[in-house]
């Protein structure tokens, strides 16, 4: 930011500079127009040709040719200016944040053009201050309908900067989980499990609860929950669930994977066997193989998996109705 500030303010002596450089060859000029060598009076003329507003008042508004190409010609030096600050100051940074840096220098870039260009109209004696008192009501308006877009380029401003996120991250938001491929500053783009890229603003990462499960490293513990039968040998269980994990391509060996004993269930034995991928993005994949070699092991070694089961007890209540003892007799 103070880089930014340092740079507004070398503009600002290169427009004291190019105001002083105009003034010198207005004098120039008008020496030259007095002896009317090679036609310098039409040449006036034409760069003061433009339209008038409020003449004659102290908001009048005179947009002339000359002035009009001073703008373009101030803009054509900032811009090559920019570029240049753009390509050193990132000349020896890393591609990712070099990249984090062009997004939010692309929009500082933007603010930068409209002051260059209310700097560059105020030293040509434009009334900025009269046409900016007319454009209020637009500038409100506008305010009003990009208030959401504006919401999302602070979120990327602070995304960028504070580094929350990075390309790469494995994200959940609203039951989609996906891996980022690109940031903006104003949008994000994350590739889903079914391979679909979703398009997420900004301002979702300020407003809504976003998991990350690779901000602290990129390993992260899942698990394969499942149900034996009461009566089954429990270690026997546990060491099948770790020779399982143990076997399965995509597990760690370190950190190890264990087995919890979760729960006395209803119709079950809950056990659960906890592991450490290194690429959470195809856990499930992971976790289905896992499954089929459980279900296999607990077969060889007959382990059941039962399923919900209800006792319903039927008992015959004695007809103790006298009408029906008189029907029998």
């Amino acid at each position: 930011m103070k880089l930014l500030i340092s740079f507004i303010i070398l503009l600002q002596d290169v427009q004291d500079k190019v105001k002083e450089s105009v003034e010198k060859a207005e004098e120039g000029v008008e020496k030259a127009i007095e002896t009317d060598i090679l036609g310098w009076g039409s040449i006036k003329e034409f760069l003061n040709y433009g339209p008038r507003w409020n003449a004659g008042t102290d908001k009048e508004i005179h947009l002339t040719v000359g002035m009009l190409l001073l703008v373009i010609l101030v803009f054509l030096i900032t811009t090559y200016a920019l570029r240049f600050f753009r390509k050193f100051y990132t000349r020896k940074m890393e591609i990712e944040d070099k990249n984090k840096f062009i997004s939010i220098f692309s929009f500082f870039k933007y603010v930068i053009y409209l002051f260059v260009i209310i700097i560059t109209l105020n030293s040509a004696g434009v009334q900025i201050t009269a046409l900016l008192a007319a454009s209020a009501a637009l500038f409100v308006g506008l305010g009003l309908a990009l208030q959401e877009l504006f919401q999302d380029v602070i979120g990327g401003v602070f995304i960028i900067t504070d580094k929350s996120l990075h390309v790469g991250d494995i994200i959940e938001m609203e039951g989609r989980v996906g891996r980022v491929i690109e940031i903006k500053l104003r949008t994000t783009r994350a590739l889903t499990r079914d391979d679909k890229v979703i398009i997420i603003p900004n301002h979702k990462f300020i407003s809504d609860t976003i998991f990350n499960y690779t901000q602290n490293h990129k390993t992260t513990r899942e698990a394969v929950k499942v149900g034996v039968a009461y009566g089954s040998d429990t270690e026997k269980v546990k060491q099948i669930l770790l020779d399982c994990a143990a076997e399965q391509r995509g597990i760690l060996k370190k950190p190890a994977p264990f087995v919890l004993f979760e729960d006395f269930a209803d119709s079950a034995l809950l056990f659960g066997v906890y592991f450490f991928v290194s690429d959470s993005f195809v856990d499930p994949k992971i976790k289905s193989e896992l499954r089929f070699n459980i279900d296999k092991k607990f077969r060889l070694n007959n382990v059941s998996i039962p399923f919900p089961q209800r006792d319903v007890h039927i008992f015959n209540q004695p007809n103790n109705n006298p009408n029906n003892n008189l029907a029998n007799d």
